[in-house]
Protein backbone atom coordinates (compact mmCIF):
# COMPACT_ATOMS: atom_id res chain seq x y z
CA UNK A 1 0.00 0.00 0.00
CA UNK A 2 1.15 3.53 -0.73
CA UNK A 3 -0.09 6.64 0.99
CA UNK A 4 0.45 10.26 0.00
CA UNK A 5 -1.06 13.49 1.22
CA UNK A 6 -0.98 17.08 0.12
CA UNK A 7 -2.99 20.26 0.69
CA UNK A 8 -4.62 22.77 -1.59
CA UNK A 9 -6.59 22.48 -4.82
CA UNK A 10 -5.71 19.95 -7.54
CA UNK A 11 -3.01 21.18 -9.92
CA UNK A 12 -3.97 22.97 -13.11
CA UNK A 13 -3.24 21.00 -16.25
CA UNK A 14 -2.10 22.76 -19.41
CA UNK A 15 -4.62 22.45 -22.22
CA UNK A 16 -2.61 20.07 -24.44
CA UNK A 17 -2.53 17.47 -21.66
CA UNK A 18 -6.24 17.85 -20.98
CA UNK A 19 -7.02 17.54 -24.66
CA UNK A 20 -4.94 14.41 -25.06
CA UNK A 21 -6.27 13.00 -21.80
CA UNK A 22 -9.84 12.78 -23.07
CA UNK A 23 -8.92 11.88 -26.61
CA UNK A 24 -10.01 15.23 -27.99
CA UNK A 25 -8.12 15.01 -31.29
CA UNK A 26 -8.63 16.40 -34.75
CA UNK A 27 -9.36 12.86 -35.86
CA UNK A 28 -12.49 12.92 -33.72
CA UNK A 29 -13.60 16.07 -35.50
CA UNK A 30 -13.23 14.64 -38.98
CA UNK A 31 -11.96 16.62 -41.94
CA UNK A 32 -11.97 20.39 -41.61
CA UNK A 33 -13.57 22.63 -44.19
CA UNK A 34 -11.38 23.77 -47.11
CA UNK A 35 -9.09 26.53 -45.92
CA UNK A 36 -9.90 25.89 -42.24
CA UNK A 37 -6.65 25.47 -40.29
CA UNK A 38 -8.07 24.93 -36.81
CA UNK A 39 -11.40 23.59 -35.53
CA UNK A 40 -14.08 26.09 -34.60
CA UNK A 41 -15.28 26.54 -31.03
CA UNK A 42 -18.49 24.68 -31.86
CA UNK A 43 -16.52 21.77 -33.30
CA UNK A 44 -14.39 21.56 -30.17
CA UNK A 45 -17.50 21.54 -27.96
CA UNK A 46 -19.04 18.83 -30.12
CA UNK A 47 -15.85 16.78 -29.76
CA UNK A 48 -16.08 17.14 -25.99
CA UNK A 49 -19.63 15.76 -26.10
CA UNK A 50 -18.43 12.83 -28.19
CA UNK A 51 -15.66 12.04 -25.73
CA UNK A 52 -17.94 12.38 -22.70
CA UNK A 53 -20.23 9.83 -24.36
CA UNK A 54 -17.28 7.46 -24.75
CA UNK A 55 -15.91 7.91 -21.22
CA UNK A 56 -18.99 8.18 -18.99
CA UNK A 57 -20.22 5.24 -16.94
CA UNK A 58 -23.98 5.49 -16.52
CA UNK A 59 -25.82 4.00 -13.51
CA UNK A 60 -27.82 1.76 -15.84
CA UNK A 61 -27.01 -0.47 -18.80
CA UNK A 62 -28.19 0.38 -22.28
CA UNK A 63 -30.25 -2.35 -23.93
CA UNK A 64 -28.22 -5.00 -25.70
CA UNK A 65 -27.73 -4.62 -29.41
CA UNK A 66 -27.61 -1.50 -31.57
CA UNK A 67 -29.82 0.71 -29.42
CA UNK A 68 -28.94 4.38 -29.82
CA UNK A 69 -27.07 6.55 -27.37
CA UNK A 70 -28.82 9.91 -27.50
CA UNK A 71 -27.22 13.35 -27.21
CA UNK A 72 -29.83 16.05 -26.79
CA UNK A 73 -29.17 19.71 -27.53
CA UNK A 74 -31.31 22.28 -25.75
CA UNK A 75 -31.43 25.83 -27.06
CA UNK A 76 -29.00 25.38 -29.94
CA UNK A 77 -29.70 26.73 -33.41
CA UNK A 78 -29.72 24.52 -36.50
CA UNK A 79 -26.14 25.45 -37.37
CA UNK A 80 -24.80 24.21 -34.03
CA UNK A 81 -26.97 21.09 -34.20
CA UNK A 82 -25.53 20.31 -37.63
CA UNK A 83 -21.98 20.69 -36.28
CA UNK A 84 -22.62 18.18 -33.50
CA UNK A 85 -24.29 15.76 -35.90
CA UNK A 86 -21.31 15.97 -38.26
CA UNK A 87 -18.76 15.33 -35.49
CA UNK A 88 -20.57 12.25 -34.11
CA UNK A 89 -21.69 10.87 -37.47
CA UNK A 90 -20.83 7.20 -37.75
CA UNK A 91 -19.42 7.03 -34.21
CA UNK A 92 -20.32 4.09 -31.96
CA UNK A 93 -19.96 3.61 -28.20
CA UNK A 94 -19.75 -0.12 -27.63
CA UNK A 95 -22.56 -1.41 -29.82
CA UNK A 96 -24.54 1.83 -29.60
CA UNK A 97 -24.53 4.32 -32.49
CA UNK A 98 -24.72 7.98 -31.46
CA UNK A 99 -27.73 10.07 -32.36
CA UNK A 100 -28.09 13.83 -31.90
CA UNK A 101 -31.45 15.56 -31.63
CA UNK A 102 -32.90 18.86 -30.48
CA UNK A 103 -34.77 18.69 -27.17
CA UNK A 104 -36.89 21.26 -25.37
CA UNK A 105 -38.83 19.58 -22.56
CA UNK A 106 -37.66 17.66 -19.52
CA UNK A 107 -39.58 14.66 -20.81
CA UNK A 108 -37.59 14.70 -24.05
CA UNK A 109 -34.34 15.06 -22.11
CA UNK A 110 -35.07 12.05 -19.89
CA UNK A 111 -34.77 9.81 -22.94
CA UNK A 112 -31.21 11.04 -23.57
CA UNK A 113 -27.91 9.93 -22.09
CA UNK A 114 -26.37 13.41 -22.52
CA UNK A 115 -28.06 16.81 -22.75
CA UNK A 116 -26.09 19.90 -23.78
CA UNK A 117 -27.59 23.22 -22.68
CA UNK A 118 -26.69 25.98 -25.09
CA UNK A 119 -26.05 29.13 -22.95
CA UNK A 120 -28.91 28.33 -20.50
CA UNK A 121 -28.38 31.26 -18.16
CA UNK A 122 -28.97 33.86 -20.87
CA UNK A 123 -31.43 32.21 -23.22
CA UNK A 124 -33.60 29.94 -21.11
CA UNK A 125 -35.08 31.26 -17.89
CA UNK A 126 -36.44 27.81 -17.04
CA UNK A 127 -33.07 26.09 -17.38
CA UNK A 128 -32.44 25.91 -13.62
CA UNK A 129 -35.75 24.17 -12.96
CA UNK A 130 -35.17 21.79 -15.87
CA UNK A 131 -31.68 20.91 -14.70
CA UNK A 132 -32.91 20.32 -11.16
CA UNK A 133 -35.57 17.91 -12.42
CA UNK A 134 -32.93 15.84 -14.23
CA UNK A 135 -30.22 15.62 -11.57
CA UNK A 136 -31.20 12.09 -10.50
CA UNK A 137 -32.42 10.84 -13.89
CA UNK A 138 -29.09 9.36 -14.95
CA UNK A 139 -28.63 12.00 -17.67
CA UNK A 140 -25.25 13.70 -18.08
CA UNK A 141 -25.94 17.46 -18.06
CA UNK A 142 -23.38 19.59 -19.90
CA UNK A 143 -23.54 23.37 -20.31
CA UNK A 144 -21.52 26.39 -21.37
CA UNK A 145 -22.72 29.17 -19.07
CA UNK A 146 -20.95 30.51 -15.98
CA UNK A 147 -24.02 29.83 -13.83
CA UNK A 148 -24.57 26.28 -15.08
CA UNK A 149 -22.79 24.39 -12.30
CA UNK A 150 -24.49 26.51 -9.64
CA UNK A 151 -27.82 25.51 -11.19
CA UNK A 152 -26.96 21.84 -10.66
CA UNK A 153 -25.23 21.09 -13.96
CA UNK A 154 -22.54 18.41 -14.01
CA UNK A 155 -19.98 19.56 -16.59
CA UNK A 156 -19.44 23.07 -17.92
CA UNK A 157 -17.39 24.02 -20.98
CA UNK A 158 -15.51 27.26 -20.35
CA UNK A 159 -13.10 29.60 -22.13
CA UNK A 160 -9.57 29.47 -20.75
CA UNK A 161 -6.83 31.48 -22.48
CA UNK A 162 -8.59 31.37 -25.86
CA UNK A 163 -9.22 27.64 -25.54
CA UNK A 164 -12.11 25.52 -24.31
CA UNK A 165 -11.78 23.47 -21.14
CA UNK A 166 -14.24 21.84 -18.78
CA UNK A 167 -15.26 22.24 -15.14
CA UNK A 168 -16.95 19.53 -13.10
CA UNK A 169 -19.54 19.66 -10.34
CA UNK A 170 -18.68 16.44 -8.51
CA UNK A 171 -21.66 16.83 -6.15
CA UNK A 172 -24.06 16.73 -9.09
CA UNK A 173 -22.24 13.79 -10.68
CA UNK A 174 -22.44 11.87 -7.40
CA UNK A 175 -26.19 12.46 -7.17
CA UNK A 176 -26.69 11.31 -10.76
CA UNK A 177 -24.77 8.07 -10.33
CA UNK A 178 -22.72 8.86 -13.46
CA UNK A 179 -19.00 8.15 -13.07
CA UNK A 180 -15.80 9.16 -14.81
CA UNK A 181 -12.37 7.84 -13.97
CA UNK A 182 -10.26 9.88 -11.55
CA UNK A 183 -7.77 10.45 -14.38
CA UNK A 184 -10.43 12.22 -16.43
CA UNK A 185 -11.73 14.26 -13.48
CA UNK A 186 -8.20 15.38 -12.66
CA UNK A 187 -8.05 17.06 -16.07
CA UNK A 188 -10.97 19.36 -15.27
CA UNK A 189 -10.21 23.03 -14.83
CA UNK A 190 -9.94 23.70 -11.09
CA UNK A 191 -11.71 26.55 -9.37
CA UNK A 192 -15.41 25.66 -9.13
CA UNK A 193 -16.02 27.84 -6.07
CA UNK A 194 -19.34 26.44 -4.89
CA UNK A 195 -17.90 22.98 -4.20
CA UNK A 196 -16.97 23.99 -0.64
CA UNK A 197 -17.82 27.69 -0.14
CA UNK A 198 -16.72 27.68 3.49
CA UNK A 199 -13.25 26.58 2.55
CA UNK A 200 -12.72 28.69 -0.57
CA UNK A 201 -10.09 30.79 1.22
CA UNK A 202 -8.37 27.85 2.87
CA UNK A 203 -4.64 28.10 3.55
CA UNK A 204 -2.56 25.90 1.29
CA UNK A 205 0.22 25.00 3.70
CA UNK A 206 0.13 21.38 4.85
CA UNK A 207 -1.61 20.46 8.09
CA UNK A 208 0.12 17.71 9.97
CA UNK A 209 -1.79 14.64 11.04
CA UNK A 210 -2.11 13.99 14.76
CA UNK A 211 -4.00 10.72 14.42
CA UNK A 212 -4.51 8.43 11.45
CA UNK A 213 -5.13 4.79 10.69
CA UNK A 214 -4.78 3.26 7.23
CA UNK A 215 -7.99 2.16 5.50
CA UNK A 216 -8.98 -1.44 6.06
CA UNK A 217 -8.83 -3.49 2.87
CA UNK A 218 -12.44 -4.65 2.29
CA UNK A 219 -12.92 -8.41 2.48
CA UNK A 220 -15.04 -8.43 -0.66
CA UNK A 221 -12.32 -6.52 -2.50
CA UNK A 222 -9.88 -9.25 -1.48
CA UNK A 223 -12.12 -11.92 -2.98
CA UNK A 224 -12.20 -9.89 -6.19
CA UNK A 225 -8.41 -9.30 -6.17
CA UNK A 226 -9.28 -5.63 -6.47
CA UNK A 227 -6.42 -3.10 -6.42
CA UNK A 228 -6.07 0.53 -7.36
CA UNK A 229 -5.70 4.07 -6.12
CA UNK A 230 -8.34 6.17 -4.41
CA UNK A 231 -8.19 9.95 -4.14
CA UNK A 232 -10.44 11.86 -1.76
CA UNK A 233 -10.83 15.43 -0.59
CA UNK A 234 -11.23 16.01 3.14
CA UNK A 235 -12.77 19.19 4.53
CA UNK A 236 -11.01 19.68 7.87
CA UNK A 237 -12.44 21.95 10.57
CA UNK A 238 -10.27 24.42 12.51
CA UNK A 239 -10.08 22.01 15.46
CA UNK A 240 -8.53 19.37 13.18
CA UNK A 241 -11.47 17.00 12.91
CA UNK A 242 -12.77 15.98 9.50
CA UNK A 243 -16.17 17.39 8.63
CA UNK A 244 -16.66 15.85 5.20
CA UNK A 245 -14.90 13.56 2.76
CA UNK A 246 -15.58 13.66 -0.97
CA UNK A 247 -14.42 10.96 -3.38
CA UNK A 248 -12.54 12.30 -6.40
CA UNK A 249 -11.74 8.95 -7.97
CA UNK A 250 -11.28 5.25 -7.42
CA UNK A 251 -13.29 2.04 -7.27
CA UNK A 252 -16.38 2.50 -5.07
CA UNK A 253 -15.50 -0.44 -2.80
CA UNK A 254 -12.02 0.88 -2.15
CA UNK A 255 -13.19 4.49 -1.94
CA UNK A 256 -15.70 3.61 0.79
CA UNK A 257 -12.91 2.15 2.91
CA UNK A 258 -10.80 5.29 2.49
CA UNK A 259 -13.73 7.57 3.36
CA UNK A 260 -14.45 5.62 6.55
CA UNK A 261 -10.82 5.83 7.62
CA UNK A 262 -10.26 9.51 6.81
CA UNK A 263 -13.41 10.55 8.69
CA UNK A 264 -11.67 9.30 11.85
CA UNK A 265 -8.44 11.21 11.27
CA UNK A 266 -7.35 14.19 13.34
CA UNK A 267 -5.20 17.03 12.01
CA UNK A 268 -3.40 19.74 13.92
CA UNK A 269 -5.57 22.81 14.67
CA UNK A 270 -5.55 25.73 12.22
CA UNK A 271 -7.18 29.19 12.06
CA UNK A 272 -9.56 28.16 9.26
CA UNK A 273 -11.05 25.14 7.58
CA UNK A 274 -8.75 23.57 5.02
CA UNK A 275 -9.11 21.14 2.16
CA UNK A 276 -6.72 18.18 2.33
CA UNK A 277 -6.17 15.85 -0.63
CA UNK A 278 -5.58 12.24 0.35
CA UNK A 279 -4.40 9.53 -2.03
CA UNK A 280 -4.22 5.88 -1.01
CA UNK A 281 -3.12 2.96 -3.17
CA UNK A 282 -4.26 -0.61 -2.52
CA UNK A 283 -1.60 -2.92 -3.95
CA UNK A 284 -1.55 -6.69 -4.48
CA UNK A 285 -2.05 -8.71 -1.32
Amino acid sequence: MHFARKSGPPPRWPLPQAVLGIGLTLAALGPLAPGQKTPSEDQVKAAYLLNFAKLAQWPYALPEGPSRLLIGVSGGDEAFLDVVKTVVAGKVVGTHPLLVKAVSSARDMQSCQIVFFRTPGRKNDQAAATVESLTTAGVLLVGEDESFLRQGGMINLVHDHESVRFEVNTDALDRSGIHFSSKILSLAKSGYESLHPAASNSPVEARQLERSLPPAYPEIAGRMNLTGTVQVQALVKPDGTVREVKVLGGHPLLADAVVRAVMQWKYQPAPKETIELVKFSFGPR
